[in-house]
């Protein structure tokens, strides 16, 4: 059986297989080239992605949140009028599916439909940094066990020494 190679073999990296995972999914999907979107950054905390989904209403467009990954699908909800005729038809409103990762750190704060455009505004939340100290035990703190006498007394009780 052969093992895949992975950055993040490193005895140093310790609990980054969510991450690693998230690289996969990435990879996988990056290929999409409809519709097309912009990223930008809109103030020190906040980014915002613009999808161009010309001919959808907000009915035919949902924006969900599933598992850290921001998930937009658009899908006509109506046929085409019969009646029309199109001599050359250059606007796609074929059904859709874009995907975007989030770290734990960013939040989705609204959506808006606008000229054609969907809005997605996002911000990143600032952690407080701080150091944290870890108390270093002697050997001899760490030996002391804490035991259970599961004798019991009359009460029916267990007692901790």
């Amino acid at each position: 059986m052969t093992r895949r190679l992975s950055l993040f073999d490193s005895p140093f990296l310790l609990g980054f297989d969510e991450f690693e995972r998230a690289l996969d999914r990435v990879q996988r999907s990056g290929g999409e080239g409809y519709p097309p979107y912009n990223i930008e950054q809109v103030g020190e905390t906040q980014l915002r992605i613009t999808i161009a989904v010309a001919g959808f209403d907000m009915d035919d467009l949902s924006v969900q949140i599933e598992q850290n990954q921001l998930v937009i699908r658009g899908r006509k909800q109506g046929e085409d009028d019969e009646t029309r005729v199109f001599l050359h038809r250059g606007i796609a409103t074929r059904q859709f599916q874009r995907s975007f990762i989030l770290s734990e750190d960013i939040e989705v704060t609204g959506a808006s439909l606008d000229n054609g455009l969907l809005n997605i505004d996002l911000r990143r939340i600032v952690p407080d940094r701080e150091v944290q100290t870890i108390k270093i035990k002697s050997g001899k703190d760490s030996k002391k066990a804490q035991t259970i006498d599961v004798s019991g007394d009359k009460t029916g009780e267990n007692k901790v020494k």
